[in-house]
């Protein structure tokens, strides 16, 4: 799926892609509070489908951290629906 895709839904809900919000917007703040409950940059950028800039580590890690990708996704999954829901979040800490 494109940034286009999610794009032209924001606007079909009537939100203003130059304005209000756009496709890119909601990777930044995903990645902004999945880094401030403390996950590793490995599992944050790798989730962001983020290639690695360290030209060695690139050449010899293909970790993919499923696993703790997906415990990670439902974390910010669980914040998102607290959010719809109206409950006051507390920021909990990972130590992971």
């Amino acid at each position: 799926m494109s940034e286009n895709t999610i794009n032209a839904c924001l606007q079909r809900l009537s939100y203003s892609t130059t304005h209000d919000h756009c496709a890119h917007g909601f990777r930044g703040m995903a990645s902004t509070l999945l880094y401030e409950l403390g996950y590793r940059s490995d599992l944050v950028e790798r989730q962001l489908a983020h290639s690695e800039r360290n030209q060695v580590k690139a050449a010899y890690n293909h970790a993919e951290y499923l696993d703790k990708r997906k415990a990670m996704m439902q974390q910010w999954a669980d914040y998102l629906d607290a959010l719809r829901d109206g409950v006051k979040v507390i920021p909990i800490k990972h130590y992971g």
